[in-house]
């Protein structure tokens, strides 16, 4: 008698490997956004909390709007255009010069970024630990430059794992920070125009903007070569709104701990283990492990996104540009304080990226008006 189970069974095979694919490229969202200045909670202070409620919640719900568009548009467009290059997403948003431009713009965005997450690693090591910056970021630069070494499938497999695990680990945080101290908020509230916080932008709104500009100058190279290996539009999508949503929310609850106790993390470099150690100073050493995860899940797709750019994975170029933008990225990263290369990097390149953010809509619009395929 012949079967009739096997469909359903193919179904539910098939739903369940969908549904993974879908987890792994939201958690390959969050990881990638998740490094030094979100895990240390340094980007949070300039960017949200610095404003107070109109940063927390109107920053974080217009995070939450645009990084969404953005990563299903990112997303979409790879898994339909399926670019040789990743960077040709470029042109096809902003035209041959305008986007040759931005290519090769961030290139040098992203690889400056890679030097903040050097920084990152110094300051957790000289601030929790009592050693050297140069450890930590020498040691991280090695690491980062190992992973990198074996190409984007190792890539996508370490970070969509990592990341939703950091997640939970700063959300978590972040709770505990309001809970220990749920007054605080509304104090930080009252306290903020007495204190001397370094703010990303000189309001609210343009420092949202200014966010996922910068964001966007990361994730568009790497969520094309990501949807590229999605296997159709549905699970892209899915991917992209779950990582974006889950990302934009745990900004808003760690931007709410970080008010609840803003007269002990204002005017730090690590915001996040100074919370970690009022609580106990055992969780501040786990937290400290988290942190260093952190920063490492968005290095190593910076790094391989740059040296992407000019060579294929695995190739002999590619492994030895690895290397000099590792060891360059190491040395330019502890030149400064954390807290500086964050606010000079991230803000005049988020700026750059609201451009960017702006031709992606008008290519949008555009596209739905005349009804065209991606």
């Amino acid at each position: 008698m012949p079967s009739t189970s096997t469909p359903q069974v193919h179904e539910a095979t098939t739903s369940k490997g969908s549904a993974l694919r879908v987890i792994t490229y939201a958690g390959a969202i969050i990881a990638f956004l998740i490094g030094s200045g979100f895990a240390t909670g340094q980007e949070i202070l300039q960017y949200f909390t610095s404003y107070g409620y109109a940063g927390v919640f109107g920053t974080g719900a217009l995070v939450l709007l645009l990084m969404s568009y953005v990563a299903v548009e990112f997303f979409v467009v790879g898994q339909a255009r399926k670019f040789e290059k990743p960077s040709k997403i470029f042109h096809y948003y902003c035209g041959k010069y305008l986007g040759t431009f931005f290519d090769y713009f961030s290139v040098l965005f992203v690889f400056l970024s890679f030097t903040v997450m050097v920084a990152g690693a110094g300051a957790v090591f000289e601030e929790h630990y009592g050693l050297s910056n140069y450890v930590g970021g020498v040691g991280l630069a090695i690491v980062v430059g190992l992973s990198v070494w074996f190409g984007l499938k190792n890539l996508v497999d370490v970070i969509g794992k990592i990341g939703p695990l950091i997640v939970v680990v700063a959300v978590g945080l972040g709770l505990l920070g309001i809970l220990r101290n749920p007054s605080g908020i509304a104090e930080g509230q009252a306290l903020l125009p007495t204190l001397e916080l370094t703010q990303a932008s000189t309001n609210w709104f343009m420092s949202g903007l200014s966010y996922v500009g910068f964001c966007m100058l990361w994730l568009a190279a790497f969520l094309t070569a990501l949807g590229k290996s999605a296997r159709n539009r549905k699970e892209a999508v899915a991917g992209a709104l779950s990582g974006a949503t889950v990302f934009s929310l745990a900004c808003v609850i760690v931007g709410l701990g970080l008010l609840a106790n803003i007269t002990r993390v204002g005017g730090t470099e690590i915001p996040m283990l100074v919370l970690a150690t009022d609580i106990s100073p055992i969780l501040a050493a786990g937290i400290s492990v988290m942190i260093l995860a952190g920063i490492y899940t968005t290095a190593v797709p910076l790094l391989w996104t740059v040296s992407s750019r000019f060579y294929a994975d695995k190739t002999p170029g590619f492994k030895y540009l690895t290397v000099i933008l590792a060891i360059a990225g190491t040395i330019i990263g502890l030149m400064l304080p954390f807290s500086q290369m964050v606010n000079l990097v991230y803000v005049i390149n988020g700026y750059v990226g609201i451009l960017l953010l702006v031709l992606m809509l008008a290519k949008t619009v555009l596209r739905l008006v005349r009804r065209q395929p991606v």
